[in-house]
This record gives structure tokens, C-alpha cells and sequence, in this order.
């Protein structure tokens, strides 16, 4: 079994993307595709759910100052464990000397070309059996809370939007944070720095 992680700002094309691939007649070995918007939850996602593959665009990401960081610390988090294939729909800063990258590809590629570029990433990674981590870190339902959380939102209108209970917000917060090992409901919002600090003081 292989894991993918797709990390990109854009909806369409993080569902389209992990449709495509989640197809099974593409590669010769199982595939098991998950799909983010926050690179927040994708470090976390790396560090614990070890995908073999992250295909990633930080197109949406680069122009946001507090994402600096964050950026560099996913690929801290890959190391030599998860391959890059970068992913993007214009022109960004050069992140092709990290050690992980392996290629760097327009949006506008083929999607049979990035097909085969990700079946020749996979076919160079040591096929591991993760029956005890096949499931992703969090819930869908979870990730929505958390990328609503993120957004700034309330629990009565994370509530509304998901048609759920404000208490219900409260329970997958709560699972979020335990998940994730946070110290308290500011983690999510703090660099890696400011955690630091919060958890010495």
C-alpha cells in the first residue's frame, strides 16, 4: 500500500486530483489518496499518517507571510521518508533545492504525464504494509472543522455551515486537539516558535 497526500488551496483541484487518482486501474500497487487546504494539518498528516508521496502547490499558500514557516516545516517533515512532486498553477519561489523534491510540474501537465511521474515516484519507495496506519489522522468531518476553525469561524457558524450542533463543534475541537497533541484551543493559530514559547512559559 502507498499513501498519497495532496496539499493545495484550491477545492476543484485537490477533489479532481484525488479522484483520478483514487482509480485503482492507474498504478500496480494500492493506493490510498487523502486531500488537504491546510498546510497546518499537512505537517501533522506527514509527520504521523507518513505518506510515501506529498504532491503539493503552494501557489496559494506563498503570498501569505504566516505560511512562510509553515512551508519549511512540511518539508522538514518529509525528510527522506516522503517524496515532493510539486504541483503548480504559476510561477513561486524556488523550493526545488530541498532534498525531497523530485520533480516540478505545471498544473496545465497532462494528467496521464503526472500519472506516470507519480507511478515512477512510487515504484522508487520501499513498499511498506501500513495496516496499522491505513486510516488518515483525522475524520473528514474533522478536517472540515479544522480548516473552518483555522478560517477564523465561530462554533455556532462552523455549526451552521456543517449542519451540526454547536456541542458536536465542541466534541471533533476537542478530538482535533488531542489528535494533533495540542496544549490548548490556540495552537492551531500560533508558528512553531510561538508554541514553543507557550509551552516553556
Amino acid at each position: 500500500m502507498y499513501k498519497i497526500l495532496i496539499i493545495d488551496r484550491c477545492q476543484f483541484s485537490r477533489h479532481g486530483l484525488e479522484t483520478w487518482l483514487a482509480r485503482s486501474d492507474y498504478f500496480t500497487s494500492p493506493v490510498m489518496v487523502t486531500s488537504l487546504n491546510s498546510l497546518f494539518l499537512a505537517k501533522e498528516h506527514i509527520e504521523h499518517w507518513q505518506p510515501s508521496l506529498v504532491i503539493a502547490d503552494f501557489s496559494g499558500f506563498q503570498d501569505d507571510p504566516t505560511q512562510a514557516n509553515l512551508i519549511a516545516a512540511i518539508f522538514a517533515a518529509c525528510g527522506q521518508r516522503s517524496q515532493v512532486i510539486l504541483l503548480q498553477y504559476r510561477p513561486m519561489r524556488n523550493y526545488t533545492h530541498h532534498e525531497a523534491v523530485l520533480v516540478t510540474l505545471s498544473k496545465k501537465t497532462q494528467l496521464q504525464h503526472i500519472t506516470n511521474m507519480i507511478e515512477n515516484a512510487l515504484n522508487s519507495r520501499p513498499w511498506l504494509n501500513y495496516t496499522h496506519t491505513i486510516s488518515p489522522l483525522l475524520t473528514r468531518q474533522e478536517e472540515k472543522v479544522l480548516s473552518l476553525w483555522l478560517e477564523g469561524m465561530s462554533n455556532p457558524l462552523i455549526a451552521r455551515m456543517l449542519s451540526i450542533s454547536g456541542k458536536t463543534v465542541y466534541t471533533y475541537k476537542r478530538n482535533i486537539r488531542l489528535k494533533l497533541r495540542m496544549d490548548n484551543r490556540f495552537s492551531p493559530f500560533l508558528s512553531s516558535g510561538e508554541r514553543i514559547t507557550a509551552q516553556t512559559s
